[in-house]
């Protein structure tokens, strides 16, 4: 398959980058500082430009299968002003399937179903910003005609690949408190050989 990755450079992207390689897709990524991209392999195209560049979002979209967006919040609005232009981009190009890297806030509360976790007593976390930009880019690909779907992790240590996990859809694995991020980008890149959740949130933890 041709693979565009975003987010490539960062914890959880640059181990898909390495999985999706490994398995012989053609992989092209897109980021501002490519040589921050460490890796020789003939299947893989590096693209300079920055996902907030309408025209860097479609040239990067030429001749792509699947997207995968590992872009974080990182403290500002990248993700949430990046992704109505990743969606206008992959609807006009006829791309259908996305699979973004989201947060355990925006699963339903075990506690109160109606709520988010990041909104009910559930969530410990002292700051809601990040899970606010993930909520919002929930909402918009709902409101798109992509095939998404949205890995939420829980707490996410640098860690080893135990390869054994347990995912939950639209809920965080009951008593889940961490994932290590080799097996976050592991079920995160499988997600493109399988159409079991999509159109779904998916929590994952041990």
């Amino acid at each position: 398959m041709n693979i565009l990755i975003l987010g490539a450079t960062g914890r959880v992207g640059s181990q898909i980058v390495t999985y999706a390689l490994h398995d012989r897709h053609h992989v092209t990524v897109l980021a501002r500082t490519p040589e921050k991209i460490q890796i020789n392999n003939k299947n893989l195209s590096i693209l300079q430009g920055n996902v907030l560049n309408k025209d860097d979002i479609v040239r990067a979209m030429h001749g792509i299968d699947v997207v995968i967006s590992a872009l974080n919040t990182d403290g500002t609005t990248t993700l949430t002003e990046s992704m109505p232009l990743i969606i206008e981009a992959m609807e006009n190009e006829g791309i259908q399937r996305i699979i973004t890297i989201g947060t355990a806030g925006i699963l339903q509360s075990r506690t109160t179903p109606n709520l988010l976790r990041y909104q009910s007593s559930e969530s410990k976390r002292k700051s809601v910003r990040a899970a606010k930009e993930h909520h919002k880019v929930y909402d918009m690909l709902k409101q798109s005609t992509l095939e998404w779907t949205i890995v939420c992790p829980t707490y996410l240590p640098d860690g080893e690949s135990i390869g054994k996990y347990r995912v939950d859809r639209n809920f965080l694995p009951e008593g889940g408190v961490e994932i290590s991020v080799p097996d976050t980008a592991e079920f995160t890149f499988s997600q493109i050989k399988s159409s079991d959740y999509i159109k779904s949130r998916v929590g994952i933890a041990y």
